[in-house]
């Protein structure tokens, strides 16, 4: 079982130990010349307007949340679609199809319990007009 691990670790092990060479070569040769100009922030090729540490509103984060509670509910739906097969079946699986000639709903239910919980989410938050065009 730890053999079928010992390619993944010595392939992250050398990324690390080449990312490290190279940043070590990076702090040790490179040069080290710091001026104001060079220590100043840079945007985009335009002088900074204003301060860095600029208050955002609310609904900036519930916009972020929001998107990231509903970036998640898209990720889950692949791995559930490349199982739906092997949960739903009742029998054996051979080369993917169900020999029993019987499936079961536990897939699809699993799946509609959890996108049920997310559209009422959706119109709680839409209720609540944390998103919408204004």
């Amino acid at each position: 079982m730890l053999q079928s691990y010992l390619p993944a670790s010595v392939a992250i092990l050398f990324g690390l130990g080449f990312a490290g060479l190279f940043l070590a070569g990076a702090i040790l040769l490179g040069p080290k010349r710091d001026s104001a100009v060079k220590l100043s922030p840079f945007e985009c090729g335009s002088e900074p307007i204003g301060s860095p540490r600029v208050r955002f509103s609310v609904k900036f984060y519930q916009v972020a949340i929001l998107f990231l509670v509903f970036d998640i509910e898209s990720a889950f739906m692949y791995p559930w679609a490349t199982v739906f097969r092997d949960i739903s079946c009742t029998g054996a699986i051979v080369r993917g199809i169900c020999t029993a000639g019987r499936t079961s709903y536990v897939g699809f239910v699993s799946m509609g319990t959890f996108i049920a919980v997310l559209v009422i989410a959706l119109a709680y938050v839409w209720k609540k007009k944390a998103i919408g065009w204004d």
